[in-house]
């Protein structure tokens, strides 16, 4: 999101979708991002703007990004958008015998026979990463998400907005896991997509640290604690400074100062853009009560320690809406209070936060109706993973090729 004006919390958005491209009869991924680029633009840009949406590459060559061009009052007038560019790249994929398929993870990809960088502009940026961290695993080639950027102006916004995003982070796999099948099979985790993201970088682990941010609230102790150690960690391995900049940090939520927002990053992309922008309607009116300081206040928000924060984000990732959450003060930091058994869990929490939100101002329809088949029905990777059954070899495919037609049709993935 260019964010070039000051922005106050939550008076604008900026949202972006990475989808894979993949052949359109086998579903194998298909390497052709720059044709798709070259094809509107008549060169091999890496960005083209089209109206409200703009499309990019990625490191990988078969993942095309959408996202707004400019900040965006509303996240629920976006769908419409993001739908409008789904079918244009749908339309120009067609010849080239590919499509569109969301999820987070193409489900039976071999990254390190089938990576293909990004070869045109800024490539000098993908080889240093691969060069550094090796780009062929899971972790870089294989992996498909949203971000979901907000404002903030001056350290007291920040302070406001980090410690909010930082104490919801955990559950967030809860809403938005997509990514069950890895490798062909369902591994057991509902968000590969996060397994593999925190690990891609352990040659040098202050790049994702925890993946929870550390408890800074200030510019000047960001840099200091996070962005200064890790441009120092790695430097050795680029002198010449290409990748140290703020987007290397990978962290779940990362500060982004150039531009005055906090970009959350954990989020799968989920079935169609309605569904994306449900969830990060629900996400961003829940961050805009805990700003508020509606159930905690400031103070207590950022107390959690980050070990606390990681072991229920951990539980998350294997577990999504059904992940247990057993710390009576987490849930009351959102006004929710654990059951007598002692125990509750993350989707349970979801809902109590959906009804507070839908209280004070009730959703769209259309968003409504899909926060509904998510907290009823479970994460896409719940949905998924249940669709597949007890032998998802046999239906893999199938169930994939569903995946695509609700991605170019707009419609929720339900149960069988």
């Amino acid at each position: 999101m260019k964010c070039r004006p000051e922005f106050h919390l939550f008076e604008c958005f900026g949202v972006e979708l990475e989808y894979m491209i993949v052949d359109a009869q086998s579903l194998a991924v298909l390497p052709v991002t720059d044709r798709v680029l070259w094809t509107v633009a008549g060169e091999y840009l890496s960005e083209i703007e089209l109206g409200s949406v703009s499309w990019s590459n990625e490191l990988a060559l078969h993942v095309i990004e959408l996202k707004t061009t400019k900040p965006a009052s509303n996240l629920e007038g976006l769908v419409a958008e993001f739908q409008e560019n789904v079918g244009r790249i749908n339309q120009i994929l067609a010849p080239l015998g590919g499509r569109l398929m969301p999820t987070a993870m193409h489900p039976w990809m071999d990254p390190h026979r089938e990576m293909r960088l990004w070869p045109h502009e800024h490539s000098p940026i993908y080889e240093t990463l691969h060069r550094v961290f090796d780009c062929r695993g899971h972790g870089w080639a294989n992996l498909q998400s949203v971000h979901l950027n907000l404002p903030f102006v001056g350290d007291q916004e920040f302070a406001r907005l980090h410690a909010a995003i930082r104490l919801l982070l955990p559950i967030m796999p809860a809403l938005a896991a997509s990514s069950p099948v890895m490798d062909g099979r369902i591994t057991g985790r509902l968000d590969n997509r996060l397994e593999v993201y925190r690990h891609n970088a352990r040659r040098i682990p202050r790049v994702s640290g925890a993946v929870i941010p550390e408890p800074v609230f200030s510019k000047q102790a960001y840099q200091q604690e996070i962005l200064q150690p890790l441009y120092r960690d790695i430097s050795p391995l680029d002198p010449g400074g290409i990748v140290q900049f703020e987007w290397l940090n990978a962290r779940g939520a990362i500060a982004r100062f150039d531009r005055n927002t906090i970009e959350i990053r954990v989020l799968d992309v989920q079935e169609c853009p309605r569904a994306d922008l449900a969830v990060c309607s629900l996400l961003s009116r829940t961050l805009q009560a805990m700003c508020d300081e509606r159930w905690i206040g400031l103070d207590q928000q950022k107390s959690f320690q980050t070990e606390l924060l990681q072991a229920i984000f951990l539980d998350g990732i294997r577990f999504a809406e059904k992940a247990p959450i057993r710390d009576a003060d987490y849930c009351a930091a959102f006004g929710f209070e654990i059951p007598a058994q002692g125990t509750c869990t993350a989707g349970q929490l979801w809902r109590h936060l959906y009804h507070q939100a839908h209280a004070k101002v009730p959703f769209p329809s259309e968003i409504d109706a899909a926060l509904r088949i998510i907290l009823d029905n479970g994460s896409l990777a719940t949905r998924i993973a249940g669709s597949l059954g007890d032998h998802p070899s046999d239906k893999l495919t199938q169930c994939y090729r569903r995946l695509c037609e609700c991605l170019s049709e707009d419609r929720m993935f339900t149960p069988d």
